[in-house]
């Protein structure tokens, strides 16, 4: 798990920099994270209904907040170990 790209997910979610959040999704190791962003760049794109694309987005950003969280646990947990 690499926080950098939640971090980077978020980033360019909120700039709508869709040509980086899909190099992400393709660079990515997490493989939710790349669903999450493949669903959310589909619907943005291709989908009339706004309430899909909201759906999806919030998907991807309630994934991230935990992945993130998860992240920086783990980080936490690792540092006060040693």
């Amino acid at each position: 798990m690499k926080k950098a790209d939640y971090d980077r997910a978020l980033y360019y979610t909120f700039h709508s920099q869709w040509d980086n959040l899909l190099v992400l999704m393709v660079r990515t190791r997490d493989d939710l994270l790349s669903k999450k962003i493949e669903q959310f760049l589909h619907a943005y794109y291709f989908q009339q209904d706004d309430k899909i694309v909201k759906s999806r987005l919030m998907s991807m950003l309630d994934y991230v907040e935990h992945a993130n969280m998860s992240a920086a646990a783990l980080q936490d947990q690792i540092i006060h170990s040693v």
